[in-house]
């Protein structure tokens, strides 16, 4: 039987870890999903276990080549993004993999703006919100104020995605998916690093930049497959929507975090809209992205934990109302007081990537694209947009392995089919508020 042809995707997220094999029709043909306990850095805050990440990626990687129904032709890789894998000389990782939620030393944070510039300023010229560590330049600047010995035995800082990468091909990169995401290390007008990157001396540790959709060979001279140079994972979700549709659109990917990415707006952030969250991506291609956060999936799950808690309901209860449902009670109001007030958040955080941008669609992926309440009250609060639920397998993924798709993949065309949509209206509404 001839073996297929399939392209190994890693996508490593904070909490689980996850590898599929797709074919050349983008089928998933093969996965595999692993979860490990975080261990703790110097100072007792909880971090990634890069050890057991690492033998992780490897074994499984030798997994897949002993499948003999498959022919391993391309590995790329996905990942969270901010956080630095610091590689001495001989390659090896000689720090723990600092969690980006671990607090910013005020002290070290105003000395900061204090000699480069205030907060604001900063902001604007990097595109990223003042976020402390999850702008991944200021941990570099942490270890060298800090760890100045550690700074000094530093060969590459590598985002994750490209640390995992490395470990297959042996060879060190950065990429602007992962440069261009919130890190206060790149201006966006000069189109270069930031000057205060310069002047620290960091850019002479940070690997050459490649093309996000380069391919390099593989360490071992023995293997023929190609190898990508990973992509920061909100970048990567977006790659399916770019490769299938050409008339402008914002996509809404839900989770945790409701991120609106709007490739087709290339206007400079304002203050208020970095006061208001808002960010620039580097797609894939290098192109900017204008994106607004917003926490609106853990404030839908406190939202209904606490409705569910105190009308003495089971959460269960709540996953398939509809916008014309027939329940009624104080805890079905309150449920719908609820999306109400979410949707009228998104509008406003949606609103901001919108503006001045000649969008007509909005593609909703993820959690709340599933939730039949949410999508029509989205889809009549932008009556003059034509509003989607989206769905694919797996579009993290997915991304990372289109983003290498010419250099693996025998097909001369993209598949047309990669991406289910249903429409919504909005003309239903529940009346509530």
């Amino acid at each position: 039987m001839n073996s297929i042809p399939v392209i190994a995707v890693f996508d490593v997220g904070k909490t689980n870890k996850k590898l599929f094999l797709f074919d050349e029709s983008y089928n998933i043909v093969f996965e595999r999903s692993a979860r490990f306990n975080e261990i703790v850095d110097e100072d007792g805050f909880a971090c990634e276990n890069l050890d057991a990440l690492k033998k992780s990626v490897l074994d499984s990687l030798n997994e897949v080549k002993r499948l003999t129904e498959f022919r391993l032709e391309a590995v790329n890789f996905s990942a969270y993004g901010a956080s630095f894998v610091y590689l001495d000389k001989d390659g090896e990782a000689i720090a723990p993999l600092y969690n980006y939620l671990k607090p910013y030393p005020e002290k070290l944070k105003k000395k900061f703006y204090d000699t480069y510039g205030d907060e604001a300023k900063i902001a604007f010229e990097t595109a990223s919100p003042a976020l402390e560590s999850l702008n991944s330049g200021l941990q570099l600047y942490r270890i060298k104020y800090e760890q100045p010995e550690l700074f000094k035995r530093i060969k590459y800082a590598l985002h994750l995605p490209q640390y995992l990468s490395y470990l297959i091909s042996g060879r060190a990169f950065s990429d602007c998916t992962s440069i261009g995401c919130h890190t206060a290390l790149w201006d966006f007008e000069k189109n270069t690093y930031h000057n205060w990157v310069i002047k620290e001396g960091i850019d002479k540790i940070l690997a050459p930049i490649a093309p996000s959709n380069g391919v390099v060979e593989p360490s071992d001279k023995k293997e023929h497959y190609q190898v990508g140079m990973g992509l920061h994972d909100s970048s990567a979700a977006l790659i399916p929507y770019l490769a299938s549709f050409n008339m402008p659109f914002v996509l809404q990917s839900t989770g945790t975090w409701s991120i609106s990415l709007n490739p087709f707006n290339q206007s400079p952030l304002t203050a208020e809209e970095l006061e208001k969250d808002c960010l620039n991506y580097i797609q894939y291609k290098g192109k900017p992205v204008k994106a607004s956060r917003l926490f609106s999936g853990h404030e839908y799950d406190v939202g209904i934990k606490a409705i569910a808690e105190k009308y003495g309901e089971d959460v269960i209860k709540y996953r398939n109302i509809t916008i014309d449902t027939d329940l009624t009670g104080d805890d079905i109001s309150a449920y719908f007081e609820l999306m109400h007030n979410l949707v009228a958040k998104q509008k406003e955080a949606t609103d901001l990537v919108l503006k001045n941008s000649p969008v007509k669609r909005i593609f909703v992926d993820g959690g709340f694209s599933k939730n039949a309440v949410f999508m029509n009250l989205l889809a009549k609060t932008f009556p003059d947009v034509e509003v989607y639920a989206a769905s694919m397998a797996q579009a993290t993924a997915l991304g990372t392995a289109l983003s290498i798709h010419y250099s693996w993949n025998t097909k001369a065309d993209i598949p047309g089919d990669l991406i289910n949509l249903k429409y919504y209206s909005g003309t239903k509404e529940r009346g509530l508020i």
